[in-house]
């Protein structure tokens, strides 16, 4: 519902002048997951952006904080948005174990752009959600690496 209504706004796979950025696929997805009970980052400042402990230190004071793009936190769901980096900096592994170090992250979205394009004269196509669905195949195949969510959903955009 929050997604689906934005498919033709945020198709990666068309032609356009510039790629999409993560901040503005969130900023499209922003009102509906809202509207869900989400708590969603507004901005790059310090304020704006979400926060959720991982390792505790003196005091029961947060010692190591991750950010999110948005938070759920009746349900424990918590939502990474990537694009570019997220297509070549395997940001989806990044956001795969830091998801997983939360304490209250039962389940992870992450969203990955269909297709990145990038590059001036020579122009390189990266098909990121393809890859993450590989990767995570793998992952849940070989049952070495045990994630501890009760789910995770891969979105294409």
């Amino acid at each position: 519902m929050a997604v689906e209504a934005l498919g033709p706004i945020l198709d990666t796979e068309r032609e356009t002048p510039t790629p999409i950025r993560s901040d503005a696929v969130l900023a499209e997805l922003r009102p509906g997951l809202e509207a869900l009970g989400y708590t969603v980052e507004t901005g790059k400042k310090h304020a704006e952006k979400i926060r959720k402990p991982v390792l505790f230190g003196e005091n029961g004071l947060a010692k190591v904080s991750y950010e999110l793009d948005a938070f759920h936190d009746e349900f424990g769901i918590a939502v990474e948005v990537e694009a570019g980096r997220g297509a070549s900096n395997n940001a989806d592994y990044r956001d795969i174990l830091r998801t997983s170090l939360l304490l209250d992250a039962d389940f992870l979205v992450l969203f990955m752009p269909k297709l990145y394009r990038h590059g001036g004269q020579k122009v390189t196509e990266i098909r990121a959600y393809q890859n993450t669905r590989s990767q995570l195949d793998a992952i849940y195949a070989s049952q070495r690496l045990r994630l501890p969510f009760r789910g995770l959903l891969l979105v294409g955009y």
